[in-house]
């Protein structure tokens, strides 16, 4: 490969404004890809743009602001381009702030607080990669780590949206009799900032979170959010996590349809959740059908918030932060269970779901972690269809 020339081409087209597009350049082999770094780290010296590209190991990818990218000039390369599309958060905020709660419905209802006279998620490592955390939240002081910011690499993951904050407290909080109980109170948020303030994310900014993750060895990665359209490089990056033993729980999506999930949580490589109200049915505003691995509770769900607070939220979002928990529960309880070993159990011991619709069959039922934990099997438990 012409390193000199391709690198060339970069520094003459990359948008050091970063307004006008992003893309994704993959490496087929590892070794074109070390060696680029390599030549990029040496000539950043003297080339400014060349400092705007990102680079992910577990990828072997470039993250460029390239606006029109010459597809025949990288092709020559023996390169791939995709274009760095958005993500979104899975929620929506129903009320204004809430007094202190204690333990939510949610948990209750997923039967946590059974499961912690056996497991509390002790030490279990959680990549959280949404909008931050607020780290001041007295339900939240003992259940965070440091954490990653990828907007800003030069300050901490702080929450300036309050997505991130009300995931970690049903994951995670720890806020006894006074505060929030979270469904695995033991275990350690690691909040991976790679979403704004207006809780929408680039592709390349969650494929640097799932970099970070695998390299700082998480045992679960929670991902409340989504998009439409399909990213191979994020398929290929969540393959990757998936092979390193790192369990990966996505939101389906709060579309209504049935047979349908957003991106990620449509791969073969996720756990995916969808969620259910306080009837013990799959929530109205919920996607549901065979591509859903596991229920959990999505709607009006408390939680911690900006400001030492609380809000009540609906969503898939919601939804998959308890089930991440309920995994931290078991993996506390039965270290060094693959993320296909624990599919297949959170599907044996969910507790059957009616279908929304007549037509439709849910396949998935909802989460139950005590059942989770122990091993048993709910009754009459349907085997759901696989992901496609």
């Amino acid at each position: 490969m012409d390193y000199v020339s391709f690198l060339r081409y970069l520094n003459e087209h990359i948008d050091t404004s970063g307004k006008s597009g992003r893309h994704i350049i993959r490496f087929a082999h590892p070794a074109l890809f070390a060696e680029l770094v390599r030549q990029l780290r040496k000539r950043r010296a003297q080339s400014p743009p060349l400092r705007r590209v990102r680079t992910s190991s577990l990828l072997q990818a470039l993250f460029c602001p390239l606006p029109f990218p010459d597809e025949k000039v990288l092709g020559r390369f023996g390169l791939l381009v995709e274009e760095d599309s958005k993500a979104i958060v899975h929620s929506a905020a129903t009320t204004g702030k809430e007094q202190s709660i204690g333990t939510p419905w949610g948990v209750r209802r997923i039967g946590a607080p059974e499961a912690w006279s056996v497991s509390t998620g002790n030490q279990i490592r959680i990549g959280v990669i949404d909008t931050g955390a607020d780290f001041s939240h007295p339900d939240l002081r003992n259940s965070l780590a440091r954490g990653v910011n990828l907007l800003n690499q030069m300050t901490p993951p702080y929450d300036d949206n309050g997505h991130g904050t009300h995931i970690a407290g049903t994951i995670a909080a720890s806020g006894g009799s006074k505060g929030m109980m979270g469904v695995a109170p033991r275990s350690l948020i690691y909040p991976v900032k790679a979403f704004d303030h207006n809780g929408s994310a680039y592709v390349s900014d969650i494929i640097l979170g799932i970099d970070w993750c695998v390299q700082n060895r998480m045992h679960i990665i929670n991902m409340s959010f989504g998009m439409k359209n399909k990213s191979q490089a994020l398929l290929n990056t969540i393959r990757r996590a998936y092979n390193a033993g790192i369990v990966v729980v996505a939101s389906s999506g709060n579309d209504k349809k049935s047979r349908n999930a957003d991106y990620p949580a449509r791969y073969p490589y996720t756990i995916s959740v969808g969620a259910t109200g306080r009837d013990g049915k799959i929530a109205s505003f919920s996607n549901y059908g065979p591509r859903i691995d596991i229920y959990a509770p999505g709607e009006k769900v408390k939680s911690s918030w900006l400001g030492g607070g609380y809000r009540e939220m609906n969503g898939t979002s919601m939804a998959t932060s308890h089930v991440s928990g309920s995994i931290a529960l078991l993996l506390a309880y039965r270290p060094g269970l693959s993320p296909g070993e624990i599919k297949r159990r959170l599907r044996r011991t969910a507790r059957p779901l009616a279908s929304p619709s007549a037509k439709a069959k849910t396949g998935a039922g909802e989460v139950n972690a005590a059942r989770l934990v122990r091993g048993k099997p709910a009754a009459a438990a349907k085997k759901p269809s696989g992901k496609s």
